[in-house]
């Protein structure tokens, strides 16, 4: 297996992430690919860990990049768990060239973090590392009468205890820094995690986005999986551990189906209620009209989205932002998210998508059947939500943000004597 030796001149930096989603269909290295070779590009030594590869490869040099895949079947360390495998394979490299700054997008690199006195490196996680999204997820319910707001502060009373002594106390305490995507997961660190801000650093991921080109093989896919040519589609992504939030989906779409005869809603995703959620499909006579597809490929997803007219993300269990929401506004899709989500920190009501509190299924069916009526300016939503995700996340901005943290985190750890060129003002 080839590998090339980096040079010892330049600054080093590991990203780490158990799975890098995949967006591009020529991508094998997802979403995080555009910040890594933006970072190359700036003349930065680049490695990446990450768990498995979709084109099957343990080790990939591409644009400046090495990327280590370190279970795949070639691996040395398929034997380990990610964490220990990250630990290992860090420790090996770093010891050969050492890293200045270690970057892991969720909780991976802990075990590096635990011992960065002893290897002398800055050591900083993504806020979906911790727990957070789970606080989200309990904001995210309907809460309209006095018991529901009850019930509400004693679930993230208890929820915020258990998750926060458990696991994300352990994880802040190492880290020399937190990236967040949005101000309010800043928010929530500063004032319920006790994290210090000048520690937080805000980074929107970019993306490449290709131009848009429409579906060219729409009534193929749509055949594969059973639906009429004619088939007016919203799809929604669920990891299926929470039944209300899809409860309320189809409560909504059931007036949906009646006044739309061939409209369908699709559901992309497994998980712990995945038989509960087929039992509430079949007992509203939905069966026909509610495909439960489970786990998808990445390509299969993205085929999905692209025939789809409408995406619809009502859940609040992510406090970051959704890789299949990006490319569903990349692709001028009309986009139905949650106000109290961080989806709400990227739609403008009306604007370039629309905003609904979760459990309000009346006005759910209400906009879907205008949707699929022709009652609203799709392709103008289209448009601005495709202008909107260029502008917010764009690669160039991202990567000169995250140098920018480095070089502050680094400066703040105090842990070795950094290249004296890094740490020049950044333009």
């Amino acid at each position: 297996m080839a590998q090339s030796t980096s040079s010892t001149s330049s600054f080093r930096v590991l990203l780490v992430g158990a799975r890098f989603q995949i967006l591009s269909r020529a991508s094998d290295s997802g979403f995080l690919w555009p910040m890594a070779k933006g970072l190359a590009r700036k003349g930065i030594d680049v490695t990446v860990f990450s768990s498995r590869s979709p084109i099957g490869k343990s080790f990939v040099e591409r644009d400046g990049v090495k990327t280590y895949f370190l279970q795949e079947k070639d691996s040395e360390l398929q034997h380990l768990n990610f964490e220990d495998a990250v630990l290992r394979k860090f420790t090996e490299l770093h010891y050969q060239n050492p890293f200045d700054i270690v970057h892991s997008l969720d909780p991976s690199a802990i075990k590096v973090a635990k011992q960065k006195s002893r290897f002398k490196v800055a050591v900083c996680f993504d806020v979906e590392a911790t727990q957070m999204s789970q606080i989200f997820s309990i904001l995210g319910r309907g809460h309209e009468t006095l018991g529901a707001l009850l019930q509400m502060g004693t679930a993230l009373a208890y929820k915020f205890m258990t998750t926060f002594f458990a696991k994300d106390r352990p994880l802040l305490k190492v880290a020399d820094g937190i990236f967040v995507a949005h101000p309010q997961q800043r928010y929530l660190l500063e004032r319920y995690y006790l994290y210090p801000d000048l520690k937080i650093h805000t980074l929107p991921y970019g993306f490449e986005l290709s131009d848009f080109k429409p579906p060219e093989n729409v009534t193929e896919i749509k055949k594969k999986w059973g639906l009429p040519e004619n088939s007016q589609l919203a799809v929604t992504f669920s990891d299926l551990s929470e039944s209300q939030e899809i409860i309320h989906l189809l409560m909504g779409f059931e007036k949906v189906a009646v006044k739309k005869p061939f409209s369908y809603l699709l559901i992309i995703g497994n998980g712990p209620l995945f038989k509960e959620i087929e039992y509430e499909i079949l007992q509203r006579a939905l069966g026909k009209r509610v495909l439960l597809l489970g786990s998808l490929s990445d390509e299969e997803t993205l085929d999905i989205i692209s025939i789809s007219e409408v995406y619809i993300n009502l859940s609040s269990r992510t406090s970051g932002f959704e890789t299949t929401l990006i490319e569903a506004m990349a692709q001028k899709k009309v986009i139905i998210g949650s106000e109290v989500s961080p989806i709400s920190h990227i739609i403008e009501d009306g604007l370039d998508g629309f905003l609904l509190r979760p459990a309000d299924k009346d006005s759910l069916a209400i906009l879907l059947i205008e949707i699929f009526s022709g009652a609203i300016p799709i392709e103008e939503l289209g448009e601005r939500a495709r202008k909107k995700v260029l502008e917010l996340f764009d690669v160039k901005k991202m990567t000169d943000l995250a140098i920018n943290a480095y070089r502050q985190i680094i400066r703040d750890a105090g842990y070795k004597k950094v290249r004296r060129k890094f740490l020049e003002p950044h333009p």
